[in-house]
Order: C-alpha cells, then structure tokens, then sequence
C-alpha cells in the first residue's frame, strides 16, 4: 500500500466518523455541561451567605469620619470640597448622632458648622506630627473652630502620636494642656490600649480615656476578637477605674492581607461589627466606629487593609446590613457565569476537533478548562472589588493580562494532554515499508555539511551512508570554515576512496553558515536528483532510511519527511540518560500530536525535501540560524504536506557536556523566535490562510512555553525586588493576593505532571528516568528565557557549535558553566527565608510567597544539578543500558526544539 493510499483511507474514516458525530459529539456536550454544572454549585457553595449572624437592631454608637472620596487624599493635599463633606454628614446622620474627626486642615475645620442642624455631637481631632510649626497652627485652630461651634462636645489632641513615635509623652501633655486651657470641653487624645497602660503618666492628664481596640492588628482570629477587644478595654478600666473610657476605634476590615490567624473579609467584618453593637448596646459602651467609609488613600503607608474599614464603599455603599444574610461578593454570579461560558465555549472548540476523544479525556479536560477558567474570574471578580489608582490598576492589569496568557497556555497544554493520552483515531499516522527491490524510486542527493569535525567521526558517517540499500543516490559533504586542513583533508581522502557517489568541498571562509553550504550543496545538486536529504555529521543511518522514507514522496503534495533524532552514545553517565530521554517525548508525544494536523517541526537531521519545493522557496534561510525549522514552516505556508515517522533510522550523538547542551538548546530558542518574527502574519493574523488552522495552534503553543520561560526571567527579579521590599519595608509592600500566586504554583505542578502523564503513556522508560527527562529540560529554562529574548529584539547571533565528543569538565568546571543559575539560585532562597523569618512563617500569604520563590528557585536548581551530573566521570556503559524500545528519542511539546543540531 503506497504512503497516498494509506493516509486518504484513514481520512476517509475519520471523515465518516465526524459525520456521524455532528459538529461536536453529544458526549462532548455532556462533559462540558456536566462539569459546569458542577463548578456553578461550587462557586454557589463558597459564596453562600451567611446567615449566622446576629442581626442588630438600634442606632451606631459612632462614626470615625474622614469625608474622603475617590481621588483625594491628604498626602496629595487634594482635601473634599464643603459639598461633599454636608452630603457625608447627612448620610452619617442616618445612622447615628456622633461623628468623631481627625484634623482641622482645610475645609475639614468646617465639620462641626455644616454638621448644625443635623443633631451630630462632634468630637473635634487635631492632627499632631513632627513638625512642631504645623502642630502649632493646627492647634490654634482647632481652638477657634471648638469655641465658636457648640455642637464641639469634646476634643482630641492627637491620634496615635506616642505609638508613632513622633511626639514624647511631656510633649504631647503640654499640647493637651495648652488645649484645655483655652476650651470649654473635655480634652483628651487616642492611642491604642498597650500605650494607656504603658504611660499612666499620659492618662492622669487628660479628662478621659480614649482607646483605640483594633484585634486584626494584632493577629486575633475573628471568633474571638470581640472578646479579645473587650478583655483589652477591662484592662484599661482596671488600671484607671476613675476615668471615663470611650473606645475611639473598633472595627475589622472588609480586605486585607491575613495578619496572623485574622482574616479580612466582609462576613468577617459584619459578624465582628454586629457582635460588638450587640455587646455595647447591652453594657452602654460609648465607641466610635472605625470607620464610616473606606479610605483606600491610607493603604500607601499602612497596607492594603488600610482602606477597608469602612461600613460602607467609598462610593457610599453599605456593604453589609444590619440585619439579614451577608455575602463576600454580591455578585459572585456574574462573575461565575462569565467563567462558565468562557469554559464552555474554550471546551467545545477545542473537543470538537477531536471527537474521537475517550469521554474521561473529555471530562478531564473540561474540568481542567473550567478550574482555570474560574481561577481567572475569581481573580478579576476580586479586582473589581478592589481600590485601584492609575499605577496599582496599570499593575493589576499587566497582571492579569498575564493570567490571560496563562489560561490560554494552561488550556492548550491540557488539550495536548488528554488528545495525546485520550484519542483513539490517529488519522495521518504512517507506517514506513520499504519498497521492494528494483522499485523505481528517485535518485537522491544527499548533503552533509560540517565545519570543524573530528574525522574519524565524519568517516564513520559517510561508511553508514555507503551502506544505504538504495540504488541511486549521491553524497555532498560541504566543508566550511574549517581553516585547519588536517582537520579536512582526511575526510575529503576518504570520500574519494569511498568512489564517485561521494563529492568533498572545502569552501574556506564561507557566509551563511549552515545554511550557507547546504544552498552550496543544492547548487552542486546532480541534475537528475529529485530528493534532497540531509543529516548530521556525527549520524549512522539505516540501510533502509531512503528506500523506507522515499516512498512518502509518491504523494506530490509531500514536500518532506522527517524521521526522529535519536542518539547512540549512552555512556552510562547519569547526564547523557537524562538528556536521552529530555529529548526523548517530543517525537513520540509531541511530533505524532503535532502530525496529525501536519504541523511537525522540521529538523536538520533525518530529513528529506522534494528538491522542486526547496529551490521554489529559494533554498535555506541564511539569516536564520535554524533554517530547517524555518523551511518547513516555509513548506506549510506554500501548501505542502509533512509525513512523519517516529522510527527511528539514525543515531547520532549528544552534547558531551552541560554547556553544550545549554548553547544547543540556546540556539533552537533563538532561531525559533526570528521565525516568529519572520512568519508573524502567518502566525497571527486571522485573515492570511496559508497556513490551516491546527497549524497555527501548533506553531504558536508549541513554541509558547519558551515565552514562558522568558516572562519567569521577569517575575524573577521581580519577584526578588519585592521580597526585598517585604523584608525591608514590610508596611509599604505586602504581599500579592492569593489568586495572583496561585496559578504560578500550580502551573509549575501542572507541567510536571503533564510531562510524567505523557512519558508514561508514549515514552518507553521507567519512572526515574521521566523524573529525570523533567529535570533536565528544567535545567534549560534559564538559557531559553535569555534566548527569546535576543531573538525577539536581535538579529545576529553568533552560530555556536555543539561539541561532540570532548572530554568531559572537572567538577568545578560544573559548576561554573552554571553560574548564572547558581548565583539566582542563592538569592531566590535568601530571598525565601529573608520573607519567611521576617514575616515569622505566620500567614497563608507568606507561606504561598515562599512557594512561588521556592517554585521559582527549581530551574536554578535544576541547572546547577544538571551542570554538576554533567561533570562527572561517566561508569563504563552497560550492554543494555536503554530498552530496546527506545530507539528513537522524544522531546516534551512543551519545550520543542527548532533545530536539528
């Protein structure tokens, strides 16, 4: 059966099978509705209202009022306009009948003369600071606006002053003093309860106590922080049993990061604030809330939860009634909806292209979509909750944008995943026969470039290729920039001796590299050639390579072939099994994935090309340094098709150390990002057609995860500029959200099970050696991230050769060829344990940060372990060192190469 005949009957079945199952079959329908419905009762569970919660029923004791609104802020000194501060007493008044302030400053010494009429008791604040003259004119004129408006009924002198430091104990007595004497009014000023007890001095002097109770402060789990508040205030009682004590600020925040076993949220919030009316209704406590409305201007010094005590929305909203069910977010729904649809939809798109996909991949995979879907609403839902300036939003969104890209990569991944393991039809799958003897096949030339190679290798080469069972072929070996002649003279003797199907050239200093001597070679084609084959200097082919693979081109819509990398130089050493098997899944997972919708990648080794289709797309891209990936993509776009085997008809060798497979895998990034750039309307652009749909998937997520890997180089040191900040500023820098760091960490665990799902379905080697495959293609993304990169901003790249049996390096030398990573590696973990003993391992949001940097810190890791494995001496290698099975290596989809070499 010819290669043509093969491919269209399995089409043709696969066509019938699509009919009979519509545009998407109902099983399809079924996973994707049926694990909806699932998450939807999920989002409904956790967002359930909570109906424990004492209702209350009376008038608020007080308000802590800062009139602020949306932009204005005493720290820009853009203050509210007499406007807005009448409408704000007016909405207190509703509530309640006392209104305590903070400063006279501006047109908030106004307060008590527009509070006249509206039955509001005001106690009038003055703000104290370092700055001895600003303390003075505000205390002048908290004297004028006390004494000429009767609803002033007491005055404080100072908030939290002695807590932060900027006044001493004398000081502040002198000021309350001077106040006293020149008011009609009680006088006193607020600090928190420790500050009472510490300075009885402090308390003896003014006419009564006014304590701040804030248990999230101080780590207190909601459960208890009521009681906790109210032990605190018997303390102060029993230290000054004769003074009249009213708690100047009591409250919880509705957002914050968790301080200790305190959590901030709006149950939480509702069920403190109402517990504690509640209590002082009963025992006729005075307090003032902390506070009316939400002041997002305070989280630039004191932290996000600075700006969430307010009952109500800096829009005036109540967050919360008194009486009634309280929700963390109201509109959870929407936002659940939004999820749903937009996982329904990613879902069906992609499930409709593979029907024939077992119902549990279906359901994995729709529960995987839906789980990232809803990951990403969450975090927007908690975003469209949140007080954003210009530059936290500009921020927010970059982010989220990020999480955008994350979900798109998470979704392709997870098809690749349940497609490779799942689906039960392999539509373009070819088998290679090779053709009987006297078979009328093509004559084939085949090209061999090499620059610097040891000759002994070359000869061993060109011995395999004089073997080929194939009648008519030729073999070019193009020498270039080899400039010893003891280096190539001994091949271009021993491609005489092996007689006139062999031809040496020596082209001395020659441009364009690789790709520069094979369109030498295509130049000094034989005439009657009709196959172009190309392989690496140091590869033993089969006897039946060309009579097995030839027959594809019998299909004149076959442009190439392309048959697995695999390697025959397994020494026993730890290193080169790891890196047999890194390269082992991409040709047996990622390439049979990539084939069925003819979008394989081409590589410089074990290829063939109808000459015809090579000379039209005029030759090898000489500017490209992966200028076989670049033809095939080049190939794709001119209408041709691919036909892949995973049989294996070579081996060749691997980088002999940790360098050389680093400046490899450098090299594949590099040139796959100026073909990105090079194709980026074929890629991208919806409306050019040359290249078909699952083309374009495969090109763009194949070559996806390399831009992740180029984006971690960023979170990196940004991730280590804020832990910096953390550990120095601890107030200024909080930690990100839990949803922002989420996704990082289970991306990271995702990846790793994804390749240790698919090792284990296509790849034949045990367990440790997919640990070990994982390993080393972690240790590489470091070297990728600075790959893409040069290639998306550069266009030059020196072309670096891989060595090929060199001497392996001492173990020092290990050490430093990975010293970039190694020097990453040491600031992440200091990085990881500055943060952890500096915020005492005491929240879920240090122990995630730890996580991520912990997470951050493998590929660094990985690296230097690698680099080292690498510098050992290897054991003398074991007959049976790899399974049998395993003749052709394989590379992860996630981490594709570009290049054969």
């Amino acid at each position: 059966m010819t290669y043509h005949s093969q491919i269209h009957r399995q089409e043709a079945q696969v066509s019938t099978q699509k009919a009979r199952r519509g545009w998407a079959s109902p099983s399809s329908w079924a996973a994707a509705l049926g694990v909806g419905v699932v998450a939807f009762g999920l989002w409904a569970e956790a967002n359930r209202p909570a109906t424990n919660i004492a209702p209350y029923h009376g008038e608020i004791g007080g308000f802590a009022f800062s009139p602020f609104h949306k932009g204005e802020s005493p720290e820009t000194g853009k203050y509210p306009s007499t406007a807005e501060i009448k409408s704000d007493l007016a909405f207190a008044s509703k509530y309640t009948h006392n209104i305590r302030t903070y400063t006279v400053e501006g047109d908030l010494g106004q307060i008590p003369a527009l509070a006249k009429g509206m039955k509001l008791n005001v106690t009038l604040g003055g703000w104290l600071d370092r700055h001895p003259e600003a303390n003075e004119r505000e205390l002048a004129k908290l004297v004028r606006v006390t004494n000429a408006n009767p609803d002033v009924k007491q005055v404080m002198v100072g908030n939290e002053t002695i807590l932060r430091g900027d006044m001493t104990v004398p000081e502040l007595v002198a000021d309350i003093r001077q106040v006293q004497a020149q008011t009609h009014v009680p006088v006193s000023t607020a600090e928190p309860w420790h500050v009472w007890l510490k300075h009885p001095e402090l308390a003896s002097q003014v006419d009564f106590i006014t304590v701040h109770l804030l248990p999230y402060w101080e780590g207190v789990p909601e459960a208890i922080a009521v009681q906790d508040a109210m032990n605190r205030l018997t303390a102060v009682h029993d230290k000054f049993p004769n003074k009249r004590i009213i708690i100047g600020e009591i409250g919880w925040p509705s957002d914050g990061i968790d301080i200790g076993a305190a959590r901030a949220n709006t149950v939480n919030q509702a069920r403190f604030m109402r517990d504690f009316f509640n209590l002082a209704q009963k025992d006729h406590i005075d307090y003032f809330v902390m506070e009316a409305f939400d002041q997002p201007w305070k989280t630039s010094f004191e932290g996000r939860a600075a700006g969430y005590w307010g009952m109500f929305t800096l829009d005036r909203q109540a967050k919360w009634s008194l009486t009634g069910p309280v929700e963390n977010h109201k509109d959870w729904i929407f936002y659940a909806l939004g999820g749903a649809l937009l996982s329904l939809a990613a879902t069906m798109a992609l499930l409709s292209r593979r029907p024939d996909i077992r119902l549990p991949g279906k359901l994995v995979f729709a529960a995987l979509v839906e789980g990232f879907t809803a990951t990403l609403a969450m975090l927007l839902m908690n975003m469209g909750s949140t007080y954003l300036s210009l530059g936290a939003a500009a921020v927010w969104g970059t982010l989220a944008l990020g999480q955008g890209l994350l979900l798109f990569l998470l979704i392709a991944d997870s098809f690749d995943l349940v497609e490779t393991i799942f689906g039960r039809v392999q539509k373009r799958h070819f088998e290679p026969i090779p053709a009987p003897s006297g078979a009328n096949l093509p004559k084939v030339s085949i090209h061999l470039p090499i620059c610097n190679e040891p000759p002994h290798m070359v000869r061993q080469t060109l011995d395999a290729l004089a073997a080929l069972d194939y009648d008519r072929f030729e073999v070019l070996v193009i020498d270039n920039n080899t400039m010893d002649p003891h280096v190539w003279e001994p091949v271009a003797e021993h491609c005489a001796r092996l007689g006139p199907k062999f031809r040496f050239f020596t082209l001395g200093k020659y441009k364009g590299y690789k790709a520069g001597a094979l369109n030498f070679a295509l130049r000094e084609t034989a005439p009657d050639a009709e196959i172009i084959g190309v392989i690496d200097s140091d590869y033993l082919v089969d006897p039946d390579w060309l009579r097995s693979m030839v027959p594809a081109f019998d299909n004149p819509k076959v442009g190439f072939t392309q048959s697995p990398q695999d390697y025959r130089d397994n020494d026993g050493s730890i290193f080169k099994r790891m890196m047999f098997w890194e390269y082992a899944g991409f040709f047996h997972a990622g390439m049979v994935t990539r084939n069925e919708r003819n979008a394989i990648i081409q590589h410089g080794t074990m290829t063939l090309v109808r000459k015809d289709a090579l000379v039209n797309e005029n030759g090898w891209a000489e500017w490209c340094i992966t200028e076989d990936s670049q033809l095939g993509l080049r190939l794709f776009r001119a209408g041709y098709e691919a036909v892949y085997s995973k049989k294996s008809f070579g081996k060749g060798v691997m980088p002999d150390d940790y360098n050389a497979f680093r400046k490899q895998r450098y090299r594949w990034a590099y040139g796959a990002m100026r073909i990105v750039r090079a194709n980026a309307a074929a890629l991208f652009n919806p409306f050019n057609k040359e290249l078909t749909q699952g083309q374009r998937w495969h090109f763009v997520t194949g070559w996806l995860p390399w831009f992740g890997d180029a984006l971690g180089l960023v979170f990196v040191t940004l991730g280590l500029a804020w832990s910096l900040g953390l550990i120095l500023d601890p107030v200024r820098f909080e930690f990100p959200i839990a949803l922002f760091m989420l996704p990082s960490i289970g991306l990271f665990f995702f990846k790793i099970v994804q390749i240790l799902a698919l090792y284990k379905n296509r790849v034949p080697c045990g367990f440790m050696d997919r640990i070990g495959a994982a390993v080393a293609g972690l240790a590489l993304s470091h070297s990728i991230g600075k790959a893409v990169w040069k290639g998306l901003f550069t266009n030059k790249l020196p072309f670096l050769r891989t060595p090929k049996m060199n001497n392996a390096p001492a173990l020092v030398q290990g050490l430093v060829m990975a010293r970039e990573e190694l020097v990453l590696l040491a600031l992440t973990w200091g990085a990881l344990l500055g943060v952890g003993f500096g915020h005492h391992w005491a929240t879920l949001e240090t122990k995630l940060w730890c996580a991520v940097l912990f997470t951050q810190s493998l590929p660094y890791l990985s690296s230097v372990g690698v680099s080292i494995l690498a510098a050992m001496p290897a054991k003398a290698p074991k007959p049976a060192a790899l399974p049998a099975a395993a003749r052709q290596p394989a590379r992860l989809g996630a981490m594709h190469p570009a290049a054969g070499d």
